[in-house]
């Protein structure tokens, strides 16, 4: 046999294969010449791709330029202005060093550089083919700063063009190294997009910080779940800083990006050496979010150990792994006291029957497999079952529930409770009796008293919830339908025929949600978790409740709909309006300042204001101010409900600064609002220290009623046939889900 010829290969030939380690695909070309950018001290990269970067990539900087003198030179093999003598490696600071990338990229694609120096009276254009210019450059417009135009990459290397995958998938790629970089250079501004597109896919700003661009590239599920690490150590040359997930997140895939001066690089060791910290953290087959930027000494570290830089070789390099690892363990276990849940709002979808969940047993002794019910489609619940105060509180308690109180529901449809049925034994007399002892509080409250006209219902003889009225009134009339009966027996109730009212109700009428009002009708109510957050069950699932937001809402529902029908809730000793508004003024919650004027003339003008407008609070919402500016009474909302008067003198104030009273149906609207913020459950306004509230329950006598009971026999009950939930508590976190029957079986089964 004869020995092979050895030839010298054509430089053409050279530089297309030595291009080809370089630029593997067009992402590896775009990480070079961002790496130019940044060296360029570029503080804004722009970045334009079309088909995956194989048909155009397009970069714009705004660095520090090229010049004019070396753009003949600046596609050549071994170009470089970072790089004099090989020694300099042991120092080298900067992202490039041996001056490949443009000349391996001009030896694929057809190169066009436009750039412009701080010092330049103008920018200029050249183009590139294989490493030479083809023509001198030319003067053109420009901005501070270099465009580099690559086009048709790999046209003349069929064989890797073939091999690449779709463009979706190259560009994928290139969004991900622009992310990386992003995260890593924060206080510059990035942004990459399609040729043609408009919108930015990933876009990032230059005040932003790392957080903020981990948070706009990765989302807020992650970004909330980041642990900062940070350490550093004299002897080994070394310090890392960055951002690591705690335990409660964690990706079917591990995100990790590591920067070793700042480079992005590849380190299986390290990853390794986390990923099996993560191990007694995660569930199994999940991984973390990790960002790391390790700062190594120079000159313990190799970055020319491969052709496109994305490995590193570093002295002492089992030591600072072992380092890194303990100290993101350190910080895990710092994090770990307490775990996380978020919940989302998930609502009732299509209404589900009784008879979908519970089937009949069939008559024939062998059920078919479609009939059978199985454990995690059974609803288990029963209105005789322990709430969860049972498990709270101690068994022998400190007072009496007032549980032998009952009072009629206005339009309930629903069958009443075991309680409302034992009560309905006792006579008028008794009952009666029971409910005025029960409303008297010394010194605060009088008795909840009828008027003797038919402006104002009683609490002793609610009446029926009309929602739907008819009348033939253009105002208001009383309704005829109660001549039948005495006046002792019913009281008369006007009808409201104001369009604005009636606007009102239809706009509640068309945001109601089906879905949350079929909840709120059939739940069974499980218990309080404070005053502003409640537990019920609807079917298989378990809902948290925000009652704050859905007794103001209630409430307000109640002001619209028995417009002009209010018994009246009458204070044993009528309160000053001057002194309300004056304490107002003087919490940090009214905002007064110096600017406003005097506190004492404020205070005044909301007498007098208020004064005026008494003649319109009492004739429609039951609301008393006596001719001396004292308030006398409050509208009577809700049986067996007093709102908390510590929120009193913020409401007087409220309404001389918050309602619009000069137009009709904001006026009303406005004070609506206003009012029900004041009667909803606030947790401010509510002890929940046992102690004070059997202190409290002391001084009130009989007529103290724990929160709990009111929220749950009140409060709640309401909510069945008084209130229709809007629609944007589907989207406001008011009603989340927190718990599934089904998805928990799913869960154990998993287990």
């Amino acid at each position: 046999m004869m020995a092979g010829v050895i030839r010298r290969l054509d430089e053409t030939v050279v530089n297309r294969i030595a291009a080809g380690e370089v630029i593997q695909r067009p992402a590896n070309a775009i990480k070079e010449m961002i790496e130019n950018c940044l060296d360029a001290k570029s503080t804004s990269i722009h970045v334009t791709v079309k088909d995956g970067g194989l048909k155009l990539i397009q970069i714009q900087d705004n660095g520090t330029g090229i010049r004019k003198e070396d753009m003949e030179i600046v596609c050549e093999r071994f170009t470089t202005s970072k790089l004099q003598k090989f020694e300099d490696l042991t120092a080298i600071s900067t992202y490039g060093f041996r001056g490949e990338a443009l000349a391996s990229v001009s030896h694929v694609a057809h190169v066009t550089i436009t750039t412009k120096t701080a010092d330049g009276k103008c920018a200029y254009r050249a183009s590139y083919c294989d490493g030479k210019l083809k023509a001198p450059p030319k003067p053109c417009a420009g901005n501070q700063g270099t465009q580099i135009t690559v086009e048709d990459l790999f046209y003349n290397v069929s064989t890797r063009r073939k091999a690449l995958k779709s463009a979706s998938e190259e560009y994928a790629k290139i969004v991900e190294i622009i992310s990386r970089y992003a995260i890593h250079n924060s206080g510059k501004s990035f942004a990459v997009k399609k040729h043609g597109e408009t919108v930015a896919d990933v876009r990032t700003l230059a005040n932003a910080s790392t957080v903020d661009n981990i948070r706009a590239i990765f989302g807020n599920a992650v970004c909330r779940e980041l642990i900062e690490v940070g350490c550093e150590d004299p002897n080994l040359a070394f310090n890392v800083k960055g951002y690591v997930s705690n335990a409660n997140y964690s990706v079917k895939k591990c995100i990790f990006l590591l920067f070793i001066n700042h480079r992005l690089v590849e380190s299986s060791a390290l990853k390794k050496a986390i990923e099996a910290v993560y191990a007694a953290y995660l569930p199994k087959n999940m991984h973390p979010f990790l960002y790391l930027s390790l700062e190594i000494a120079p000159h313990n570290i190799d970055v020319n150990v491969h052709p496109t830089k994305h490995e590193v070789h570093f002295l002492h390099e089992d030591s600072i792994v072992e380092s890194v690892q303990k100290h993101i363990e350190s910080k895990l276990l710092g994090s770990n006291s307490s775990r996380t849940y978020f919940t989302q709002t998930l609502l009732p979808g299509p209404a589900i029957s009784s008879g979908d969940i519970l089937k009949p047993a069939s008559s024939s002794s062998a059920a078919s497999a479609s009939d059978r019910v199985y454990a995690h489609q059974m609803v288990r619940m029963d209105f005789r079952a322990q709430k969860l105060d049972a498990f709270l509180q101690p068994a022998n308690k400190t007072q009496a529930e007032p549980s032998e109180l009952a009072v009629s529901e206005s339009g309930s449809s629903r069958q009443p409770e075991q309680r409302d049925v034992d009560m309905q034994e006792l006579n008028d007399e008794d009952l009666i009796a029971g409910i005025s002892e029960d409303l008297d509080i010394e010194d605060f409250m009088g008795d909840v008293k009828e008027t003797g006209d038919s402006e104002n219902s009683s609490l002793l003889n609610p009446p029926p919830r009309k929602r739907h009225r008819i009348g033939s009134d253009v105002e208001m009339k009383d309704d005829e339908g109660a001549g039948d009966t005495t006046d002792a027996s019913v009281p008369k109730r006007r009808i409201i025929k104001l369009t604005s009212i009636k606007e009102l109700r239809s706009e509640i009428s068309e945001q109601a949600h089906k879905g949350l009002q079929e909840m709120l009708q059939n739940h069974s109510y499980v218990g309080c978790v404070n005053p502003q957050w409640a537990l019920v069950q609807h079917q298989t699932k378990l809902y948290l409740l925000n009652t704050t937001k859905l007794s103001q809402e209630l409430f307000y529902q109640i002001l619209i709909y028995d417009f002009g029908n209010f018994g009246v809730l009458r204070l044993s000793t009528p309160a000053p309006l001057y002194d309300l508004a004056m304490l107002a003024l003087e919490s940090p919650e009214s905002g007064w300042t110096e600017d406003d004027g005097p506190q004492e003339g404020l205070a005044q003008y909301i007498v007098e204001f208020l004064k005026k407008k008494s003649e319109m609070l009492y004739d429609y919402f039951s609301m008393e101010i006596d001719e001396e500016g004292n308030l006398a009474g409050l509208p009577l909302l809700l049986d067996n409900y007093i709102p908390a008067l510590e929120g009193l003198p913020m409401f007087i104030l409220r309404l001389a600064t918050e309602v619009n009273w000069d137009d009709e149906k904001e006026c009303f609207e406005s004070f609506s609002r206003e009012c029900s913020m004041f009667y909803s459950i606030r947790k401010q306004y509510i002890l929940e220290d046992p102690a004070l509230l059997e202190q409290q329950t002391e001084e009130l006598g009989s007529s103290g009623t724990s929160w709990k009971w009111t929220i749950e026999h009140v409060v709640f009950k309401a909510f069945r046939t008084l209130l229709a939930p809007p629609k944007h508590f589907t989207e406001d976190g008011s009603i989340l889900q927190i718990a599934n029957l089904p998805d928990l079986y799913k869960v154990f089964e998993r287990c």
